[in-house]
C-alpha cells in the first residue's frame, strides 16, 4: 500500500453525488481519486490529458458493464422467482387436485352407498310383491276348488230335484189323467 509502485490498473467512475467513487464494487472518497490521478512523475502530466478521454470512455464502459450485470442479476433474480412461484403454483395445483379427488371420491362413495340401498330396499320389496302375488294365487286357486265343489254340489242337488220335480210331475199327470178319463 506504502510507497512501492504497482503495476496495477485500476478503473473508476464517479457516482451521482459526486461524492464517492466505485472501483468494480469497491468505494473511494474523492480525496483518494484526487490522488490517484495526480501524476507521480512529469511524463504522468502528459498522460493526464489523453486519460481524461480514456477516463471517460472508461467510465461509460464501467457503467455499460455494470447496468449490464445488474440486467443479468436482476433476470437471474426473476427466473429464480419465476421458478419458486411456478413451484408454489404447482404446488398448490397438486393439493388442490388431491382435495377434489378426495371430495369427488367421497360423493361417489355416498352415491354408490345410496345406490345399494335403495336397489337392496327395490329387491326386498319386490320379493314382499312376489310373496303377496303366491299368496293370493294360493288363496284363489282355494276359491276356485271351493266354487267349483259348491258348482259340483248344486248341480248335483239341481239334478236331484229335476228328477224329482221330473217324477212328481209325470205321477201328477198320470193321476190326473186316470182321473179324468
Amino acid at each position: 500500500m506504502g510507497g512501492g509502485g504497482s503495476t496495477r490498473r485500476v478503473t473508476f467512475e464517479a457516482d451521482e453525488n459526486e461524492n464517492i467513487t466505485v472501483v468494480k464494487g469497491v468505494r473511494l472518497s474523492d480525496s483518494v481519486i484526487d490522488r490517484m490521478k495526480e501524476p507521480s512523475s512529469p511524463s504522468g502530466r502528459q498522460h493526464r490529458g489523453a486519460g481524461a478521454v480514456n477516463d471517460e470512455e472508461l467510465k461509460k464502459r464501467i457503467a455499460e458493464e455494470l447496468a449490464l450485470e445488474r440486467a443479468r442479476r436482476d433476470s437471474e433474480a426473476q427466473k429464480r422467482r419465476l421458478k419458486q412461484e411456478q413451484m408454489y403454483v404447482r404446488d398448490e395445483f397438486g393439493k388442490l387436485l388431491e382435495r377434489e379427488r378426495i371430495s369427488s371420491n367421497e360423493h361417489l362413495t355416498r352415491a354408490i352407498l345410496r345406490e345399494r340401498a335403495a336397489t337392496e330396499e327395490e329387491r326386498q320389496k319386490a320379493q314382499r310383491l312376489a310373496k303377496q302375488v303366491e299368496e293370493k294365487e294360493r288363496e284363489l286357486k282355494k276359491h276356485d276348488a271351493y266354487y267349483k265343489e259348491q258348482l259340483a254340489r248344486l248341480e248335483e242337488r239341481s239334478a236331484q230335484f229335476y228328477k224329482v220335480t221330473t217324477e212328481q210331475y209325470k205321477k201328477a199327470a198320470d193321476e190326473v189323467s186316470a182321473r179324468f178319463k
